[in-house]
């Protein structure tokens, strides 16, 4: 074998495992993860219970939901925001950060109304104005429900007796056994807690008056109406329409969640969330609206476009495994094409550049053999011919460049006879 062409083979192999191998750890680091955590809300709210109907989902693509319960919106942002935290994806509520304090997240869009509830006894009067000196539990520390609650007792200027923060479970509790006069409860419909309220005896629903200057007030929030009887048909609870005020929920994530991730949740939320219920139509949500957070560009092709065509035709780990590859051997052929179409006219030049070196140490000799000295006598003049012909006999070429060496060969001659004819020139 020629030495250049051993080269040039092992660094086209070299190059070429290093490329693949490159290629290979970039794949691999950057396919999805197996396991992400979501932060909740307390555990037998709505937000969680919504939690587990993910984590099954999620499952049966071979991904592991690990559910993280929290007190509610603000701090599941709280733990969104920290890296540390390891969450990576959560419900938020509407109305509770902005793009400038939460840079480093994004929403897959709203994905269901968040009512707040105003539950109080029957004897205590359904006026707001009707809580002065009450006990009121408004949400414990951490819970959106709580902030929200806050800002309504501020707008309507209420003197509470005793604000509590009580979780949702146990205000329940309480406000059934008549510890308590009334409870805020910021969560879902489908929420234990509200069907246990909403159908308990002595315990009225608040209809909110002026709803309308509340959304004007507060875009964030929107004006539902729980129709009478709805969760009760024979005893006509609630006995009347109740209009409720609703923040939005949306499924924020963290901005480096993986985009295969993203497509996996979405898909999940359309299955969760676009049925109708009470206070939405079908297909409704999950919806491409940005209300605190931006959309993500996951999202934003998600709603556009729909799922991802690998995903909708392979196993999730499969499609993810094809579209990593897709990402990186697309460019990468793309870039090699042309450097191994090179290749071959490189060898081709280091060929040829062999036997041009010949031909120009010739042409040297040739007019070396015009000039007097001793260096250019017959006799040097024969011996370097000589030697130029070994070094030619002695060149080990693929059989495709044979006749550039005959040729040469046969130059020299030529030039030899013409020294032995050159009248200047002793004779042999």
């Amino acid at each position: 074998m020629f030495v250049e062409q051993k080269f040039l083979q092992w660094l086209t192999f070299a190059a070429f495992v290093v490329i693949l191998l490159g290629a290979g750890i970039f794949i691999f680091v950057t396919l999805p993860p197996r396991t992400i955590v979501m932060a909740t809300g307390p555990e037998g709210g709505a937000n969680h219970e919504l939690g587990i109907r993910y984590r099954e989902i999620l499952a049966k693509a071979g991904v592991k939901l690990r559910l993280l319960p929290s007190t509610g919106g603000l701090e599941n942002l709280e733990r969104l925001r920290d890296p540390r935290s390891g969450v990576g994806v959560a419900f938020e509520q509407g109305g509770t950060t902005t793009r400038t304090e939460s840079p480093d997240l994004e929403s897959l869009g709203t994905v269901f109304y968040e009512p707040l509830w105003l539950f109080y006894r029957g004897d205590v009067g359904a006026n707001i104005q009707a809580l002065r000196g009450r006990r009121l539990s408004i949400g414990p520390e951490g819970s959106a429900g709580r902030a929200l609650a806050l800002e309504v007792v501020k707008r309507t200027k209420v003197e509470i007796g005793e604000l509590l923060g009580l979780p949702p479970q146990v205000a329940a509790e309480k406000l059934i056994a008549g510890e308590i006069d009334a409870a805020f409860i910021v969560t879902g419909w489908e929420s234990p807690v509200v069907q246990r309220i909403l159908t308990a005896k002595s315990i009225e629903v608040a209809s909110v008056p002026r709803a309308d200057a509340y959304v004007a007030l507060y875009p964030f929030l929107n004006k539902l109406t729980l129709p009478a009887g709805v969760a009760d048909l024979a005893a006509n609870r609630p006995p009347a329409d109740v209009v409720l005020l609703a923040p939005k929920a949306s499924l924020a994530v963290r901005g480096d969640l993986h985009p295969a991730i993203q497509h996996l949740l979405l898909n999940a939320a359309v299955q969760i969330h676009s049925p109708p219920g009470i206070f939405q139509k079908a297909g409704q949500f999950p919806a491409a609206e940005s209300i605190d957070l931006p959309l993500s560009d996951e999202a934003q092709r998600f709603y556009k476009n729909g799922r991802p065509f690998l995903q909708e035709q392979l196993p999730f780990w499969m499609a993810a495994l094809v579209e990593r590859m897709l990402v990186v051997l697309v460019p990468l052929a793309a870039l090699l094409y042309p450097l191994f179409k090179l290749l071959p006219q490189m060898y081709d030049w280091i060929m040829q550049s062999r036997i041009r070196r010949l031909y120009d140490e010739m042409r040297s000799i040739e007019s070396g053999m015009e000039s007097k000295g001793p260096e250019n006598d017959p006799d040097t003049i024969r011996a370097r011919l000589d030697q130029l012909d070994q070094r030619a006999n002695q060149l080990r070429l693929p059989t495709i460049y044979a006749s550039m060496l005959y040729t040469l060969r046969s130059h020299l001659n030529l030039v030899r006879a013409r020294l032995a004819t050159s009248p200047d020139r002793k004779p042999d």
